[in-house]
């Protein structure tokens, strides 16, 4: 087991440099490169000598591997550069603003996996049967369902129509600030959850019956085990375990979710910023906000990797 997880944090580490790689690669192949940064600081009327003088500052004339290496240090080193449009250094702008998202994003997985795994479990005790037709019908709508569509849906009808939850996300920062307004986080964690319980009760649903049919199962039935507990007990622990590597696997898509949600509801995470700082040409936010998400793409496979041992006693990962 630690053999494993010292294989697979070295992995991390690499997939993290990847993501650097591609970062530097994609501001480089930018239109006009460093220049363009230069003059989206400085305005397109700068003269020659300004723009040369801050890629000296800023160390964007040096020839490009002592550029990434510099990057790949101060990537590390928790150093991701300076705003010049918001004049604040980066980390201190993605610090206010990520954990709004880890709110955002962990309250609407936690209302999807409470939902969704019961509406499996009873899909597969109703299974074949009129119930079970509906709600696969449900979950197909609400898988095809676009996000920035259900959001102002939701807003129309639930915000202005019958004017049940704000229209408008928590705007307060801090947990218990944004906790407290938990009306205005209605909206947002419905609409991002959505697909999530569309996509994950499929799979419990499959996961369900296929442990129902092992020969455990039948076993328990066999020495007059009551279905409940051959359902809760017996099936369900190994029924999670593919719903834990999709809960890892499934973690970029919710967090590219999360970028289009904040945006319909003004949510000031880091979707929102994303985005903004795009807009703006902000480009240290940029890579500082792509590097941030795909690090918590790593993390989240990770812990996905780890919860396999404890729901499943039978899995142990052992070096060869």
């Amino acid at each position: 087991m630690v053999g494993y997880l010292i294989r697979r944090v070295i992995q991390a580490v690499i997939v993290i440099v990847g993501v650097i790689i591609i970062c530097f690669i994609l501001f480089h192949i930018y239109p006009g490169g460093s220049r363009a940064e230069a003059r989206a600081v400085l305005g397109q009327r700068a003269t020659g000598a300004a723009i040369t003088n801050f890629l000296q500052v800023e160390g964007l004339s040096k020839p490009l591997w002592q550029q990434f290496f510099l990057l790949i240090a101060h990537a590390f080193s928790g150093n991701l550069g300076y705003s010049f449009k918001q004049g604040q250094p980066v980390w201190t702008i993605i610090s206010e603003r990520l954990p709004r998202t880890v709110i955002l994003v962990g309250l609407s997985v936690i209302f999807a996996v409470l939902v969704a795994i019961p509406l499996g479990i009873f899909q597969v005790l109703r299974r074949n049967k009129p119930a079970d037709y509906a709600l696969t019908g449900l979950s197909f709508v609400g898988y095809a369902t676009p996000t920035f569509f259900l959001g102002i849906v939701l807003i129309q009808l639930l915000a202005i129509t019958w004017h049940l939850f704000p229209a408008e996300a928590p705007q307060q920062s801090g947990l218990l600030a944004i906790l407290g307004d938990w009306k205005a986080l209605v909206l947002p964690v419905v609409t991002l959850a959505t697909v999530t319980i569309a996509g994950f009760s499929r799979y419990m649903r499959s996961s369900m019956m296929e442990a129902l049919t092992e020969d455990y199962v039948r076993t328990a039935r066999a020495k007059g085990a009551a279905n409940r507990r051959v359902i809760f007990v017996h099936a369900l622990r190994n029924a999670l375990i593919p719903i834990v590597t999709l809960l890892g696997l499934s973690l970029p898509a919710i967090v590219s979710g999360a970028v289009i949600t904040e945006n319909v509801f003004n949510y000031p995470g880091m979707g929102l910023l994303f985005v903004t700082s795009a807009s703006n040409n902000d480009f240290p936010l940029i890579i500082a906000t792509t590097l941030v998400a795909g690090v918590a793409t790593v993390i989240g496979s990770l812990l996905a990797d780890i919860l396999y041992a404890v729901l499943d006693p039978r899995i142990r990962y052992v070096s060869k």
